[in-house]
């Protein structure tokens, strides 16, 4: 775990982040006494998108058409 001051921080930002990124424990310490740590996020799975288990009518999403606008259809 390495301790790195704020100003020093701020400078290579981006490099500590790549660190971070591969594993390694950043404490960032504001006069000598550390306040944040940067460490890796877990990566979120993608999202996957499915019906529902069951079968639902179709008068759950939709009211019946009257019979002139369903004839105007046909």
């Amino acid at each position: 775990m390495e301790i790195v001051n704020v100003q020093a921080a701020k400078t290579h930002l981006s490099r500590l982040i790549t660190r971070a990124q591969q594993g390694e424990e950043i404490t960032v310490a504001r006069s000598g006494h550390p306040v944040v740590r940067l460490t890796p996020i877990d990566p979120v799975g993608e999202r996957t998108f499915d019906t529902l288990p069951i079968d639902l009518p179709d008068s759950f999403f939709f009211d019946e058409l009257p019979e002139e606008e369903l004839a105007a259809w046909e």
